[in-house]
């Protein structure tokens, strides 16, 4: 299923390229805010643990990322309204909505009370703060990926690859201020203030990226006329196909991405690597995504989103027990970094066409919504639980090298979505 006939670099006009810029720095900050939030998070988990789970012993950290999932479980409803409300009432009214809702979110986070302040009640706030950042997340890949492939007038897969570099990005950052603050703070310094200052200066992403979206132009590609009364309903009726082969194919991007979010918690609870050398390697594993994410979406656009991430799958595949047995078995910083770094190599490849695929995959008129959804349900399902799962995998087992296992069978899953996705739904 295809959009609209894509044209051609010398008949691009620079009002139409001037759009598809604005379209990208508008997307590109949401995506930012958003990824920030959620990876500084599971970056000070440990922290977070101590300042509002102190006496939850072994279960602490546990708490810690199943209020992190929860962030996940409201995603798809989050996809379901505000998808909906894109593709009935406009991609940019949607995407002024999901950015209010994030900065609430963070701000809530940034001032949550602690245990020692009031209680079991500070857990409530952040639990709270998780709800709103997961369903407001739950619009923003969607709507934002849909506005910018029907801004684009050519290179479509560029043009989406660069939701992906603005994930980098804001790995990078948070990678940085998480090296910064466990360096040069004391662990009571961090517990009192430091850990919120992330979320503080992300909430200054905000009014720059509402400032931008309030001056963008509605797409063209979707007319009034083509608009749905219930975009969900004909996605679950016409589209439940490629909403479950979408919703596998997304597999090892999000793991990947929390992979490498997990490896501070994984570093200093098993293998008593100092937080800040997981750090160093989030901050390349971010510079990675972020500078090559542009470039293979530009690879993608030449031989096909789903050749290059069946690659990416592969690769995935067939490295992930030797990157755990390398850092398992060293236990050093240099083997941390390379890892995590190889991890990030991953990511880009496989994430940077990702969003260009989905979009091939479904209708402008319900284009919002299904994104949103297949985006959202995969994450989900195999994404956003995963620290959850691999705490408690590797608290069963014992085995450190089990979160290369979980890896490798999302992988798997992963290969079966893009196999239907080429075979069954043409995106070849």
């Amino acid at each position: 299923m295809s959009t609209s006939t894509p044209e051609t670099a010398t008949q691009v006009s620079p009002e139409r390229l001037a759009a598809a810029r604005k379209a990208v720095i508008s997307s590109s900050i949401g995506a930012a805010l958003e990824w920030f939030d959620i990876i500084v998070y599971a970056s000070f988990a440990v922290v977070i643990t101590r300042v509002f789970f102190p006496d939850a012993g072994e279960y602490g950290l546990l708490l810690t990322f199943a209020t992190f999932a929860t962030t996940y479980l409201i995603r798809p409803l989050g996809g379901m309204i505000l998808g909906s409300f894109a593709d009935r009432k406009g991609r940019k009214n949607a995407l002024t909505i999901t950015l209010m809702l994030m900065m609430v979110g963070t701000l809530l986070m940034a001032v949550a009370p602690s245990y020692a302040a009031v209680g079991v009640w500070g857990g409530v706030v952040i639990l709270l703060s998780r709800l709103i950042q997961g369903f407001s997340a739950g619009g923003e890949f969607g709507t934002a990926t849909t506005f910018l492939i029907e801004t684009a007038p050519h290179r479509k897969m560029f043009y989406a690859s660069w939701q992906i570099a603005a994930q980098g990005a804001s790995m990078l950052l948070a990678s940085a201020f998480g090296f910064a603050l466990n360096t040069y703070l004391t662990t009571e310094q961090l517990d009192s203030w430091g850990w919120r200052v992330p979320f503080f200066v992300g909430l200054l992403i905000g009014p720059v990226g509402l400032y931008i979206r309030a001056r963008l132009a509605e797409p063209t590609e979707l007319g009034a006329s083509e608009r749905t009364r219930s975009p969900l309903g004909t996605l679950v009726r016409e589209h439940w196909g490629r909403l479950l082969a979408g919703s596998a194919v997304i597999g090892v991007a999000t793991i990947s991405v929390y992979m490498i979010l997990y490896m501070p918690t994984f570093a200093v609870t098993n293998l008593d690597i100092p937080p800040t050398a997981a750090y160093l390697g989030g901050i390349v594993a971010g510079a990675i995504a972020l500078v090559g994410s542009p470039f293979v979406g530009r690879l993608a656009d030449r031989v096909g989103p789903a050749r290059v991430m069946t690659w990416a799958a592969i690769a995935a595949l067939v490295l992930a027990f030797p990157i755990f047995q390398v850092i398992v078995v060293l236990r050093s910083v240099p083997a941390l970094i390379v890892s995590i770094a190889l991890l990030g190599l991953i990511m880009a490849f496989y994430f940077a066409p990702l969003p260009g695929l989905l979009s091939s995959m479904f209708p402008a008129e319900i284009r919002g919504t299904a994104l949103s959804v297949t985006y959202n349900v995969g994450v989900t399902l195999l994404g956003g639980i995963a620290p959850l799962v691999l705490t408690e995998l590797l608290r069963v087992t014992g085995l450190l090298q089990a979160p290369s296992l979980y890896y490798m069978a999302i992988a798997v899953l992963s290969l079966v979505g893009l196999f239907f996705v080429r075979r069954r739904f043409g995106q070849r």
